[in-house]
């Protein structure tokens, strides 16, 4: 069973920054997905950032030039990794629940049906 655990949440100015961290253990295939979503209040869910099983890198258009995802290859393992979710020039419609995410990639892509969840972290950005 995978499991996934997300710190680094909080209150932050518009303009600043914030970097949320996923650690993700219990991997039993060998390749997964691995993204970050985001769900604003009374909205729903949105794929932030995602790694595919390629390490292939995409963004929603909202964030692209201010939040990069990225694993911490020297914490990696076969069955365990941390993901990161750096975000710069924060703005107040991106506050949100963050949540990571992994699913294996059978036949090298991902539909995010048969996905593992975290928790989530709040982001909250003031004007």
């Amino acid at each position: 069973q995978v499991q996934l655990a997300e710190s680094g949440g909080g209150s932050v100015m518009a303009g600043g920054s914030l970097r949320l961290s996923c650690a993700a253990s219990g991997f039993t295939y060998d390749r997964y997905c691995l993204a970050w979503f985001r769900q604003p209040p009374g909205k729903e869910r949105e794929r932030v950032a995602l790694i595919d099983s390629d390490g292939g890198l995409t963004y929603a258009d909202s964030v692209k030039g201010r939040f990069t995802i990225s694993q911490d290859n020297a914490k990696t393992t076969l069955t365990s990794t941390t993901l990161y979710l750096q975000m710069n020039s924060l703005k107040p419609e991106d506050t949100a629940m963050y949540t990571c995410a992994a699913e294996a990639a059978y036949g090298g892509s991902c539909i995010w049906v048969y996905a593992f969840w975290g928790r989530g972290t709040q982001v909250t950005v003031s004007s």
